[in-house]
């Protein structure tokens, strides 16, 4: 047993065994503790458990935790490859009692776990203590049979750990072994315990303490244990070998390494290899834990990772990009402990291959320049800085790879000169956005995010962390507090919450802390990478510097990441019905309703509907992941990636995959560059139900969707809906539409009888001397009647036969509605038109009526009135008016 990952498992099965909860490693971006860069430790992720904060279902826990030191207060990156132990990338190996067992079950489970189950000589183990903690030492005396002389004590803080200036804190014990006279060095306390001869490989904290000020401490009413076992240290150990580069996971990356470069290390070139394979792990696992390279942050320390390697690929003499063919290697290696590294396994490759593709371009250029600017200094000379910030601003030339570069030359760079020009750059950049048009009170954004810098978005894998408030508005203006019963905008260094962009709409939440409870309405972002959390504070008082914790809308979220990942698919499923053609117009993703506007010249049917839905459907239920990749936004376009409306792309971009075209080749169904918030799998989505679809503008269409709960009650109230029109039809469901076409066309064909009927009855004629017979009116036949229960749409047709009745002449109409309401039509046949005008005289009659007005033709027109019981008098007044003309 002395394989890496057997060495893990056992560890891991050893405590399982012993009643540890195995938990699995938190994320490398610490989401309870905003302070830190990077999880540097086993007991992150636990810190709330310790302090009170956080309750778990288990006393004791066990786990092999993925740590970064590259940046910050733990930054070893300088070391890397040129020591035996030193890494950017490690597992700590950790067990953790929270209240449960305290030090004597800590001492036992550990001497038990490395002289039985590891095997380790116990006539080669030594152990340190804090020089006041006479139980540790008794002990270990008692447990492991040690005499005094292994049982080394140190007075210095090695031996005491703190978890800061206040807080949890207690002695520890440290676990060494002698790897014999061969290497140099003393046992610890001694002035050479710097060799490598006495390893420490494994540090017991009892956590009995806590410090409440400086001076002070009190006890701990529930006692704790972390430990932190180094597993390549370890693993170096029970494998017999004095380096952990000489392990077996770690030949296997190198050995991986000289494949691709076509040779093995050497004395010269031992350090590069060890580079390439150390900063190969933290690269990947810092990218599928959702941080991508930058200039800000995290990203930026990554990309100095990535750059690292890749300089010392470069000397190796690769001539092509090299990291991203590496990650095979690692994922066979280290998948099956960590499957987060065999899901985000595209990702890294592109992310690789893409920093490493730019990076040599930008060396060469980079490297090229500076040969011409140094051509004439020589050793203790400096560049300019004003030459370093032009690499910089124009090549992309980072300042720590121009000093790098120059080391060996013994010339320097004016670092002054270089902050100068920088800030040269920074205040025309202030004077462009003073005069770029935007709104006076968005200027506060831009000189804000120079002293804050960008907000980190954490939210691609969590919907919690922990956050430090940098700045907090009020009306347009920078305050240092909010209490309750105000609102405001919050800052905070990294977020959750997705900043409304790309018709996605910005996350909803609480920012919670002790005594503090703010709700957030809303989230978008400013200058593109400024979070800001629109607010009201509830409880207590928010002020900047505080530390929070972070909670989106869970629910909400998830409804949103639904809605948003069926548009991608609706998007391609209405190019495979409609045409090439279709391309976004616009979307609103929201967590009840998506919208999606697309080029289409004319109305969907109901077949091509359907259709659409059921392609879109068909890929939810394939279940399979979602794929999310960064590539260079020209290289994304060209392979096919469809760009979204609206969306401004950066040099690299989120490339998301969803779904199977298993009629293509197996190849992606939807490719898009997308910067929001996505289902894990198409699964997730449930359930794609589109329920309009109708015009915005010419050559514009939209739909409107549903997606999972909100498409399952839509569907489930449309259902309800059918089973109550079948009932009331006597009808089974199936047979309801049939039944109701049949009725639709029975009541037309009544209202065509009705009609015709009404139209009898009206033109049946009246008694000699009546208003409603044809009679002369200044020697023109006049007709008029008074209708009751006529629709006015009826009277046209009516006033048309009545002509054909009078032959030559004028007939006036009013109809009566059961609301007393009237209307009123004049016609006048083609041979009185030169004479008589239908307008003229319609408008006659509607005064009489209450009204106002009428239009028409000369020989047809039409008003109305709201005065029924006039109807007589209008008849009247038309004929008022036929006789005066």
């Amino acid at each position: 047993m002395s394989g890496v990952n057997e060495i893990r498992s056992t560890f891991l099965d050893y405590f399982a065994r012993n009643g540890h909860e195995v938990v699995a490693s938190s994320p490398l971006v610490p989401r309870n503790d905003p302070t830190l860069m990077f999880t540097n430790a086993g007991m992150v992720q636990f810190k709330n458990v310790f302090t009170g904060v956080e309750r778990r279902p288990y006393d004791r826990a066990a786990t092999a935790q993925k740590c970064v030191r590259a940046g910050g207060k733990h930054n070893d990156l300088d070391n890397v490859g040129y020591t035996a132990r030193h890494h950017t990338f490690f597992e700590m190996l950790g067990n953790f009692s929270f209240g449960d067992y305290f030090k004597d079950r800590a001492i036992e489970l550990a001497w038990n776990l490395i002289t039985k189950e590891f095997g380790l000589p116990k006539d080669k183990l030594l152990v340190t203590v804090y020089a006041d903690d006479e139980e540790a030492a008794g002990l270990w005396r008692r447990i492991a049979g040690f005499p005094d002389e292994r049982i080394i004590r140190i007075g210095t803080s090695d031996n005491f750990w703190q978890m800061g200036d206040t807080g949890p804190c207690g002695p520890c014990s440290e676990i060494f072994i002698d790897q014999g006279p061969a290497l140099q060095g003393g046992p610890p306390g001694s002035p050479d315990e710097d060799g490598d001869r006495f390893l420490e490989f494994w540090n017991l904290v009892f956590m009995q303490f806590e410090q409440v000020e400086p001076g002070k401490r009190i006890p701990l009413p529930r006692p704790s244990i972390d430990t932190g076992m180094g597993l390549e240290r370890i693993a170096a150990i029970l494998q017999g070998v004095h380096s952990n580069y000489d392990t077996d996971l770690f030949r296997a990356l190198i050995d991986a390494v000289a494949h691709q470069i076509g040779r093995g290390p050497d004395e010269g070139t031992r350090a590069s290899y060890r580079v390439i394979a150390d900063h190969l792990r933290a690269s990947a696992f810092l990218v599928a834990d959702g941080v991508l390279p930058s200039n800000e942050g995290r990203g930026y320390v990554l990309r100095r990772i990535m750059r690292r390697a890749m300089r010392h690929a470069q000397l190796l003499g690769s001539r092509e990009p090299l990291m991203w063919r590496l990650v095979p290697a690692l994922t066979r290696e280290m998948g099956q402990a960590y499957p987060e590294l065999m899901r985000a396994e595209p990702l890294i490759v592109e992310t690789l291959r893409l920093e490493e593709t730019r990076f040599r371009r930008t060396l060469e250029r980079g490297l090229a320049i500076l040969e011409d600017e140094t051509r004439g200094l020589g050793p203790g000379q400096s560049l300019s800085g004003e030459t370093a910030f032009t690499l910089y601003d124009t090549y992309g030339f980072p300042l720590d790879l121009t000093q790098d570069a120059l080391k060996a030359r013994g010339i320097g760079v004016d670092t002054e000169g270089f902050k100068a020009a920088m800030e040269r750059q920074r205040e025309k950049a202030r004077a462009a956005w003073a005069g770029s048009g935007e709104a006076a009170t968005d200027a506060v954004w831009f000189s804000l995010r120079e002293r804050v810098g960008a907000t980190e978005f954490l939210g691609y894998d969590t919907e919690s962390a922990e956050g430090v408030v940098t700045a907090l508005l009020k009306d347009g203006r920078e305050v240092e507090a909010l209490s309750a019963g105000e609102t405001g905008l919050v800052v905070v260094n990294q977020t959750p919450f997705y900043g409304q962009s790309g018709g996605q709409v910005g996350d909803t939440g609480q920012i919670r802390a002790a005594g503090l409870l703010v709700q957030v309405a809303d989230t978008e972002r400013k200058l593109g990478d400024v979070f800001v959390h629109h607010a009201a504070v509830e409880e207590g008082t928010l002020r900047v510097g505080a530390a929070v914790e972070l909670h989106v809308d869970s629910r909400r979220r998830s409804a949103i990441r639904g809605h948003h990942s069926a548009t991608h698919l609706l998007h391609e499923a209405l190019r495979r019905v409609l045409g090439d053609h279709v391309a976004q117009k616009g979307s609103l993703v929201e967590a009840e309703r998506l919208r999606f506007d697309f080029s289409h010249p004319k109305p969907m049917t109901e077949a091509e509907i359907r259709e659409v839905e059921d392609i879109a459907n068909r890929l939810v239920l394939q279940n399979e992941p979602v794929v999310t990749r960064l590539m260079a936004v020209d290289e994304a376009v060209a392979s096919g990636a469809r760009a979204l409306f609206g969306e401004k792309y950066g040099d690299e971009v989120r490339v998301v995959s969803m779904g199977t075209d298993r009629e293509a080749g197996g190849r992606s169904f939807s490719v898009e560059l997308c910067g929001g918030t996505h289902v894990g799998r198409t699964g997730d989505i449930g359930l794609i139900a589109i329920v309009s679809e109708g015009a915005v503008a010419a050559g514009v269409r939209r739909i409107e969707a549903l997606t999972g709960e909100a498409a399952r009650r839509h569907l489930a109230g449309e259902s309800r809906t059918l089973r109550e029109i079948a009932g009331l039809l006597k009808v089974p469901v199936a047979e309801a539409p049939e039944r109701l076409a049949a009725l639709v066309e029975e009541r037309r064909r009544l209202e065509r009888e009705a009609a015709e009927l009404r139209r009898k009855l009206a033109m049946g004629g009246g008694g000699g001397g009546s208003a409603d017979e044809i009679r002369e009116v200044s020697g023109v036949r006049y007709l008029a009647k008074v209708l009751r229960d006529v629709p006015a749409k009826d009277l046209r047709p009516l006033v048309d036969e009545a002509k054909k009745r009078v032959g030559s002449g004028v007939v006036a109409f009013v109809a009566v509605d059961k609301d007393e309401r009237a209307s009123i039509i004049v016609g006048v046949t083609q041979d009185q038109v030169a004479n008589r005008n239908a307008v003229d005289l319609v408008r006659a009659g509607a005064a009489a009526l209450g009204g106002k007005g009428g239009g028409g033709r000369p020989d047809m027109a039409q008003a109305g009135g709201p005065d029924g019981a006039q109807a007589e008098a209008a008849l009247k007044a038309v004929e008022a008016a036929l006789a005066a003309a």
